[in-house]
């Protein structure tokens, strides 16, 4: 039987807490921790026995996957508090680089031609290895489209390493969708907000796996 890796969802914001509720709503287990050990806490009591609360470093210690649900500007300074445990991770980066515009929108706050996953892997901890992931939807839909009937979602994913692209695979598909590889990472800003993979861009909704398939 294949052994699952263990997860770790850092953070539980409504991005944190849709992958981590995705995940227990199809029996996937998961370490769950955020700053507020009193709301990871919460999380797991209400988990049906599929979430264990944990404090940030004793999460990132015992998962093989750490998904840092954080904003795209916080990367920097989780990766130098927790690099040296960090190390021989596959680390998640779920982040878009975008802020409020002041008209009820929102803004990229890097380059027009620059992407979160290119300089989250830029800073990376020595070792680590990054998945653009789990960003490419907003938090209603990464929730509410989970487990999708007659077809389940897309959720596209980037990476650099094809040793771990079946580990992320999986864990995609233990959310309830299906997992679509865009490429390495330079294709990140396909699937970050405004990219033409994204469902705030040129896409504008969530797709199937033939309809993403025609996209690539």
């Amino acid at each position: 039987m294949e052994t699952l890796k263990k997860v770790a969802v850092i953070g539980l914001g409504n991005i944190g807490k849709a992958i981590a509720g995705d995940l227990v709503n199809n029996s996937h287990e998961v370490i769950v921790a955020s700053r507020n050990n009193e709301e990871s806490a919460d999380f797991a009591q209400q988990s049906n026995g599929f979430a264990q609360s944990m404090d940030i470093d004793q999460a990132i210690n015992e998962a093989d996957i750490v998904i840092p649900a954080i904003w795209f500007g916080a990367f920097k300074e989780f990766f130098n508090d927790h690099g040296d445990i960090l190390k021989n991770k596959i680390i998640v980066d779920v982040s878009n680089p975008i802020a409020p515009d002041g008209n009820g929108g929102f803004k990229k706050i890097i380059g027009e031609k620059e992407s979160a996953g290119e300089l989250n892997r830029s800073a990376l901890p020595q070792g680590a290895k990054l998945v653009k992931a789990f960003g490419t939807l907003g938090a209603g839909n990464l929730a509410g489209a989970s487990n999708g009937n007659p077809e389940k979602a897309v959720l596209f994913y980037a990476s650099d390493d094809s040793s771990i692209d079946k580990d992320i695979e999986k864990v995609i598909e233990n959310a309830g969708f299906d997992p679509l590889k865009v490429g390495g990472i330079d294709q990140s800003i396909r699937i970050e907000v405004f990219g033409d993979l994204h469902e705030f861009g040129a896409l504008g909704k969530t797709v199937s796996l033939s309809e993403a398939k025609s996209k690539l």
